[in-house]
């Protein structure tokens, strides 16, 4: 939600790329190129009131994803996606694709917003995107980055971020990417 729009972002697994008898039909698709079937696909709608501006959906390939509150970011004029193993930013009311980055090998847990960039918490990676998509940089640990119980496994601070791996190691990372 923004102060103009109410934005609509769920799950549409009923999407078949390239028929027209879909149940949802949308302005535009953005997705990966692939023959299979995508793990994650959502649907995007833009209203101002109770007027439909825009629609889109999204795809990618990777690990299955859901929308919750730390896999969206809403700007002013834009709207990042974590989508299986992507990122995509959109334009806010017009839906174009400004920008889409695999950022992760697997799959894009979360986002965050870090003063001018993106960090991102991935099942391999966490990394740090600029305004435009492009990677500043990225960093692995031994194990996939998530507990078993999945608690505290990524923490922004002032200061650092702290990633948890399976095995419980912990990565505390500054926000150029080093290691401390």
């Amino acid at each position: 939600m923004t102060d103009k729009y109410r934005i609509d972002i769920f799950a549409d697994q009923t999407i078949t790329k390239g028929t027209e008898d879909n149940v949802n039909q949308y302005d535009f698709a953005y997705f990966d190129k692939s023959e299979y079937v995508f793990p994650s696909v959502f649907g995007i709608k833009i209203y101002q009131g109770d007027l439909l501006l825009k629609s889109a959906v999204i795809g990618s390939m990777g690990g299955g994803t859901v929308i919750h509150d730390s896999s969206t970011i809403i700007e002013k004029d834009r709207l990042l996606i974590c989508c299986s193993d992507t990122i995509f930013c959109l334009s806010i009311p017009d839906l174009t694709l400004m920008w889409r980055t695999k950022a992760d090998q697997a799959t894009c847990f979360e986002i965050y917003k870090y003063q001018d960039s993106y960090i991102i918490h991935g099942e391999l990676e966490i990394s740090r995107l600029d305004k435009d998509g492009k990677i500043l940089w990225q960093q692995s640990g031994a194990d996939i980055f998530t507990t078993l119980d999945g608690q505290d496994s990524f923490i922004i601070t002032d200061n650092y971020i702290l990633a948890t791996d399976w095995e419980n190691r912990k990565y505390k990372f500054d926000f150029n990417g080093n290691l401390l």
